[in-house]
């Protein structure tokens, strides 16, 4: 197992350092963005460091609701044989402008996995973090 759960319980709430060993480890997640109360959830390949979140994108619905609604979710997660495990983000999302930002992100070697222009750079930057882990196993018997 990932984790080591307390007393055999099957949910373990991870902490902040917990939570950023499994984003640092992962590649792929959802950013949900909101405007004028209507979500968006979108498929995202991403690197993370110094703590924060970075993707590319292209123009489009995604670039323009985040730079609308800056306020954003990214969530991933990872499912195993005997174990899983998810991590949700909040935090305020902004695109990458100034020529020094951009040779920093352009540094740690974001590429895009399908083969399209994404001149966009997006930093999250979080406002908090959350994870849970799960084992695996068959429902108890209720007790009565």
């Amino acid at each position: 197992m990932m984790f080591e759960h307390v007393d055999g319980q099957p949910v373990l709430e991870l902490d902040d350092e917990q939570s950023w060993r499994l984003l640092e480890g992962t590649k792929h997640g959802r950013l949900v963005v909101s405007v004028a109360g209507e979500p968006d959830i979108f498929p995202v390949n991403y690197v993370t460091a110094n703590r924060k979140i970075y993707l590319r994108t292209a123009p489009g619905n995604k670039l323009a609701q985040l730079t609308i609604n800056s306020t954003v979710l990214f969530e991933t997660d990872g499912i195993l044989s005997e174990e899983a495990w998810s991590v949700v983000l909040r935090g305020k999302a902004r695109v990458l402008s100034n020529s020094a930002e951009l040779a920093a992100v352009e540094e740690l070697g974001l590429k895009t996995w399908v083969p399209t222009l994404k001149d966009f750079y997006v930093e999250i930057e979080p406002t908090s973090v959350s994870g849970r882990h799960f084992e695996f196993g068959e429902q108890p018997e209720r007790e009565i």
